[in-house]
């Protein structure tokens, strides 16, 4: 027999799209990794506070995918939307540096995450144009593992800052402008969108919730959508991952270590996990996942401090690896090609009405019940997941 012949490199636009992802990333974690402190001892925020800056502002840029997403369909182009999602977001963090309430931070958030909400769907509809179907499962991976890096070489970048500048916050927000600017130019120079393919003139724009359009998305496409609404339920914001170890004794310049840790283990496995997506069975990917969130959150849940903590963090992180890519792959399996920008907006609508209500609701049980009672709430979520994937799994085989 002869051996197998090699799979085709990935074009090298999801190279671009990943670096860009990561330059980002590196601008955006090295804020990020310290807001959350810098919200509660430097402007006296409350944990409710910061879950509902947090919540907002995630929850806005998955509801504006929505519209983005249908937007580029109707275009036939996504580069000019991300083009433009992107530079908002490196706009928005000069604010950040000069915020001198939470209501400036709010501010600052809402514009970063309006901009993450247009680039996103276009963003990840452009890799499933570009990637052959075979192999989008690694594409997803590799972007998701590119932003991963920059998820933890921000928060290294802004620990070593902090030491440097005395635990000057401000400091550090305004030097994160310099990598954002650079992911703009890396988008601008280094992705070309394929033509689109000819076919009969594009009518305007329709709102995603159109019935016809609507009646053209499968019954499977939409299961994905109530599974990822669920699972985000269950993951609340990770400003709450950072919150609890600081508040277990974690000084405030090594506070982004808990992204770093996290990131590291995201970024290791997210393009290992998405091949093996292309290879196994979905489900099982998913049910791997949830079992690890289950089991971050009652490390969490148990102590805020040593290795149950940093336990927890790791798990959380793998957790992120298996199920992130996956559930992208799985819209883009799912969806017809010509409304892939609206199956992803519609599918981050339902997660981001999700991440809205997981973020306040971490918030309220951490000030009213403590940071256990944050993380129990999360485990029993996530095991709920897991037993609507068991259950589409058994109906399927009937």
């Amino acid at each position: 027999m002869s051996p197998a012949s090699p799979a085709p490199p990935l074009p090298r636009a999801i190279w671009a799209l990943g670096f860009t992802s990561l330059l980002m990333d590196v601008s955006s974690e090295m804020i990020h990794a310290l807001l959350p402190v810098f919200l509660v001892t430097g402007l006296g925020a409350s944990a409710l506070v910061v879950g509902l800056i947090d919540g907002a502002a995630e929850a806005l840029a998955l509801v504006v995918k929505v519209f983005s997403g249908a937007l580029s369909d109707a275009m036939g182009r996504r580069k000019p939307l991300a083009v433009l999602g992107y530079g908002l977001g490196a706009l928005s963090k000069p604010l950040f540096a000069l915020a001198g309430a939470p209501g400036w931070v709010l501010g600052a958030r809402l514009m970063d995450r309006l901009g993450k909400g247009i680039r996103g769907a276009p963003r990840d509809a452009l890799v499933a144009d570009i990637t052959p179907p075979a192999q989008r499962g690694a594409a997803f991976g590799l972007r998701q593992s590119l932003d991963t890096v920059g998820a933890f070489l921000g928060p290294m970048l802004a620990i070593g800052l902090m030491l440097l500048w005395a635990n000057d916050f401000r400091a550090v927000f305004a030097v994160a402008v310099i990598p954002a600017l650079l992911s703009v130019a890396v988008l601008v120079l280094g992705v070309k969108e394929p033509e689109a393919p000819a076919g009969p003139t594009r009518t305007p724009p329709k709102p995603p919730w159109n019935r016809e359009r609507l009646a053209q998305l499968p019954a499977a496409y939409w299961w994905v959508v109530g599974l990822g609404a669920v699972f985000t339920l269950a993951r609340f914001s990770e400003a709450f991952l950072v919150l609890r170890l600081q508040q277990g004794g974690l000084g405030l310049a090594w506070t982004p270590m808990v992204l770093v840790a996290m990131n590291v283990v995201y970024a290791l496995g997210a393009y290992p996990l998405g091949w093996l997506a292309d290879k196994v069975s979905h489900a099982r990917l998913l049910l791997l996942g949830l079992v690890l969130l289950v089991a971050a959150d009652v490390a969490l849940a148990h102590s805020g401090s040593g290795p149950f903590a940093w336990a927890g963090i790791l798990l959380w992180g793998a957790h992120l690896a298996a199920t992130q890519g996956l559930l992208a792959a799985m819209v883009a399996d799912t969806a017809p090609p010509d409304l892939r920008g609206t199956a992803y907006g519609l599918f981050n609508l339902a997660s981001g009405l999700a991440m809205l209500v997981a973020s306040v609701l971490a918030g309220w049980l951490w000030d009213r019940h403590g940071a256990s009672a944050t993380f129990i709430a999360g485990a029993v979520l996530a095991s709920a997941a897991c037993l609507g994937v068991l259950w589409r799994q058994r109906a399927a085989a009937r």
